[in-house]
């Protein structure tokens, strides 16, 4: 019999670029007992699963409904020290794993820019990191989990048991039910350290040599991209690749957290002007001939982290982010577009990333395809939704799609073009949750659930 959950309270979440916003009835369970309890609680505006609240847009946002916490959600069950098999609820963190089992020579296989996310999130999204390429994403990993469907009942689901729902929820953004445990494979690591390889890239025509010669074979690649260069230099940036680190090697503690940003910054700060000379200074950082160094794996994979609250950088009207991801073949047309369209605007985006991706994810919304991804992010200024729409026209006209974790913006037209399997998702969903009780705002605003109102 399920547990007495604890007591509702109205709360007004944001995604994490603080555009998206909701007013929400929350409950957030301290036991796995008690979330069927807070699901029937629910009321008519149907309700969704939210972790850390790291989804940039409204993936985990249900205005006028309800929400379920799922971060005290985060026991550590079982784990296999000889083929790392970890058993554990979906409310613990990739900074918990990295915090308990890389001293003991074990990490999770991916890991996205952030370890402050839970690991029902991560499945939810079905997140990717710096080595697609070799590993895959998320769930190519997760051998099992237990979904508390939308009739209250658990179920135990696995990639031969149910393929299917196993799909449906692999990126399926909490829209199959609440994901309550799961069994990860975590791989082992010589150290706590990478090797790291930085190197200037002086256009994107340097980026797409490198990473068709030597960023695809490295065990991790990544490259910062200066979003406001034009002309001959549009492109330019830094590539890092790195590989694990011998047994011994020493490397500085690093820093979670240590830099905070206690108030939002006044919106003026991130103006091109200023970005323009950050990036230059950020591109110059690294010797003309490249340096090769030892870095702690946590400072190399979530670089961010060691800025605490780094979303307040943007003001108090928050940010949007766009990532897509471009086949192969139209990569470097789509690519060009995308910069030259992001520097027309002058929109002033310090933080854009690339990294290549090496195939189709298990989910039916799963955003990896064999590619190359860019990722760029701009104040909410009042002209952002032009520019996330000329970037979303770009995307289709290349064959690419958009990654939903990190929108705000998509239409529900390019939503339907990019994902081919979203009539698949929509099959399994209307047979496990029929009234359509797990919903939220981006499910309405893609029209996922054309079946319900």
């Amino acid at each position: 019999m399920a547990e007495r959950p604890q007591g509702a309270a109205l709360l007004r979440l944001s995604g994490w670029g603080r555009v998206a916003v909701a007013e929400t009835t929350a409950r957030r369970p301290e036991r796995i007992g008690e979330v069927a309890s807070a699901l029937w609680a629910a009321g008519p505006g149907g309700v969704i699963a939210r972790g850390l609240g790291r989804a940039y847009g409204d993936a985990a946002l249900n205005q006028g409904g309800d929400t379920i916490l799922t971060e005290r959600l985060d026991r550590l069950l079982a784990f296999d020290a000889a083929t790392g098999a970890l058993d554990c609820e979906a409310g613990v963190t990739i900074d918990d794993l990295v915090d308990v089992f890389l001293p003991r020579g074990w990490m999770p296989p991916v890991c996205p820019g952030t370890a402050f996310v839970t690991l029902g999130g991560a499945l939810a999204n079905d997140v990717h990191g710096k080595n697609h390429d070799r590993v895959g994403s998320f769930a190519d990993h997760v051998r099992w989990f237990d979904l508390l469907a939308a009739d209250g009942a658990v179920r135990r689901v696995t990639p031969d048991s149910d393929p299917a729902l196993f799909a449906a929820t692999c990126g399926g953004i909490g829209l199959s039910g609440i994901v309550l445990r799961l069994g990860l494979a975590l791989e082992r690591v010589p150290s706590p350290a990478v090797r790291l390889r930085e190197e200037r890239m002086a256009s994107l025509d340097d980026f797409l040599s490198a990473f068709a010669t030597r960023a695809r074979a490295a065990t991790w690649s990544v490259g910062w991209i200066d979003a406001l260069a034009r002309g001959g230099s549009l492109g330019r940036g830094i590539l890092e690749t790195a590989e694990p680190a011998p047994a011994g090697t020493a490397v500085a503690r690093d820093r979670r957290g240590a830099l905070p940003v206690p108030f939002d910054l006044p919106g003026s700060v991130l103006n091109a002007a200023g970005v323009a000379a950050f990036n230059e200074l950020y591109f110059r950082r690294v010797p003309a001939g490249g340096r090769e160094r030892s870095v702690g794996l946590r400072r190399f994979l979530f670089p961010l982290d060691a800025l605490s609250g780094w979303n307040r950088l943007y003001g108090s009207r928050g940010f949007r982010q766009f990532q897509c991801v471009l086949p192969d073949a139209e990569a470097e047309k789509g690519l060009r577009a995308l910069l030259e369209a992001a520097a027309q605007s002058r929109a002033a985006s310090f933080l854009a990333v690339i990294k290549t991706l090496g195939g189709d994810g298990r989910g039916f919304l799963s955003f990896p395809m064999r590619g190359i991804t860019l990722a760029l992010d701009f104040p909410n200024r009042p002209d952002a939704p032009d520019l996330l729409h000329r970037l979303e026209r770009i995307t289709l006209d290349h064959g690419g799609r958009i990654y939903l974790a990190k929108d705000s913006a998509l239409s529900p037209e390019g939503f339907a073009r990019m994902y081919p399997r979203l009539d698949e998702l929509r099959r399994v969903l209307a047979a496990v949750d029929p009234q359509g009780r797990f919903r939220s705002d981006m499910a309405r605003r893609l029209r996922i659930r054309e079946d319900v109102a």
